[in-house]
C-alpha cells in the first residue's frame, strides 16, 4: 500500500525522458478503458485497462522498457505500482496519452 501511495506522488516523465525511452523501443501501454480510446490514442500502443494489468503480467515480462499512460497519469501511476510490485521494474509513468503522443511526434 505504501508503494502505491508513493507512486501517486512520483513525478511523471518529462518530454525529454520520454523521447529517450521511446528511442529505445519501449512498449507503450494505454491503461484507459476501451471506450476512452475513441477520444484519441497513440499509434502502436496496446490497450490493457488498469483493472486487467495484473492479469496480463506475461505481456510485460522481458520488455526492455515500458511506458504506461492514461488520461491524466493517475491510473498510469497505479499500473506502474502494480507492475513494480510484481517484479517489473523498467516501467515509466508517461502521464497522459496526449503527452506520450506529442513525445512520439517529436522524435
Amino acid at each position: 500500500m505504501l508503494n502505491f501511495l508513493k507512486s501517486l506522488f512520483k513525478p511523471k516523465a518529462t518530454p525529454e525522458s520520454l523521447n529517450s525511452i521511446l528511442a529505445q523501443g519501449a512498449l507503450l501501454v494505454d491503461v484507459r478503458n476501451p471506450d476512452e480510446l475513441k477520444s484519441g490514442h497513440v499509434p502502436g500502443a496496446i490497450n490493457i485497462p488498469l483493472n486487467q494489468v495484473a492479469n496480463n503480467l506475461d505481456t510485460f515480462k522481458n520488455q526492455k522498457h515500458i511506458i504506461v499512460y492514461c488520461k491524466s497519469g493517475s491510473r498510469a501511476a497505479a499500473a506502474q505500482s502494480i507492475l513494480q510490485s510484481n517484479g517489473i521494474k523498467n516501467v515509466t509513468n508517461g502521464g497522459s496519452w496526449k503527452q506520450v503522443n506529442e513525445a512520439i511526434q517529436s522524435i
